[in-house]
């Protein structure tokens, strides 16, 4: 199983041995996938909470939620209201690269 595991499919347990082992790998290095609004509810942080953080309204969180193409900037916003840290990885085979040129160009724009 390549790359990250959605949650829900998680949650549904449809899984091989094979696949159960990369589960556990994934677990363990803490990159099992899951959609933002089940990454705010894993971290116990309402849509209110969240929109309170971000200086915005419930509802556009949860339009947010939906949305299935997020600029960069807004979701690392998003990810930094809720404690965290947005890191993109370009994942080859043999290596794994850090991406920081949008670290960068947030930087220079504050």
């Amino acid at each position: 199983m390549a790359g990250h595991t959605p949650w829900r499919q998680v949650r549904a347990g449809r899984f091989t041995p094979e696949q159960i082992e990369e589960l556990d790998r994934q677990v363990e290095a803490g990159i099992l996938a899951m959609e933002l609004h089940e990454l705010r509810r894993a971290r116990d942080i309402s849509q209110e909470q969240l929109a309170e953080r971000l200086g915005t309204r419930q509802p556009n969180v949860s339009k947010l939620e939906r949305r299935k193409d997020v600029r960069l900037s807004t979701l690392r916003a998003a990810i930094e209201a809720m404690g965290g840290e947005l890191r993109i990885i370009a994942h080859f085979p043999d290596a794994d690269y850090e991406i920081d040129q949008f670290e960068r160009a947030a930087e220079a724009a504050d």
